[in-house]
């Protein structure tokens, strides 16, 4: 009975693994039509969130078997509620993508030093998303308060982005509409970091049974 649940378990990380390798590959699809101007690239998004959700609830459909088929014990019981919470975020991590990906098209002409930034707050994104799921796997505490203390590098990227915007609007208002739309990309890469800083919250809890807000 054990080893058939571990095998369930076995599968539950690999099916957490592939929700989380959909939500880097879309953001990191946004991230280069960003940098790229390429409306082209823009196209393939549209199928990964649809595979996102379906991940999602495949992933709930697995969680309730394995609770309510098999006997799991108290740590079994913490990996399977964190990983209830966890697709959560990370389904809100493909819609947030998705959103960014809306935007993208009207940003053209984008100041060299915000172009910059925003290259880089994805990129830190990105990190903390792969960083949080491999947290969770490897049951790894250190990788997860990693995860969680990077959440300060995005949150500084968004103010630093912030700064450089109102900074262009005061100088070139005419261009305050593009800035607005920018600074709406810089707060969804924002909430993306917070979704991920959400999953390693959940890692910890599902390793000490401690969770932040307990």
């Amino acid at each position: 009975m054990r080893s058939k649940f571990d095998e369930q378990l076995a599968l539950l990380n690999k099916e957490m693994i592939e929700m989380g390798a959909l939500c880097e590959e879309i953001i990191s699809r946004v991230l280069k039509a960003l940098t790229e101007e390429d409306g082209q690239l823009l196209h393939g998004i549209s199928s990964l969130g649809p595979e996102i959700d379906q991940k999602e609830r495949t992933i709930e459909t697995l969680c309730l078997k394995l609770l309510l088929q098999q006997q799991p014990v108290a740590k079994d019981l913490r990996q399977i509620s964190a990983a209830l919470k966890m697709i959560t975020d990370m389904e809100r991590i493909g819609d947030q993508a998705e959103d960014i990906a809306e935007i993208v098209p009207f940003v053209k002409n984008r100041p060299q030093t915000v172009d910059t930034l925003l290259h880089e707050m994805a990129e830190a994104s990105i990190k903390m998303v792969t960083e949080s799921v491999d947290a969770f796997v490897g049951r790894d505490i250190g990788l997860a308060k990693k995860v969680i203390k990077d959440d300060d590098i995005v949150d500084n990227y968004f103010t630093l982005i912030k700064q450089a915007l109102i900074s262009g609007i005061v100088d070139n208002p005419k261009d305050g509409e593009c800035s607005i739309d920018l600074l709406m990309i810089a707060k969804y890469f924002e909430r993306i970091g917070d979704h991920a800083t959400n999953i390693a919250e959940w890692v910890v809890f599902s390793v000490t049974g401690i969770h932040k807000e307990g």
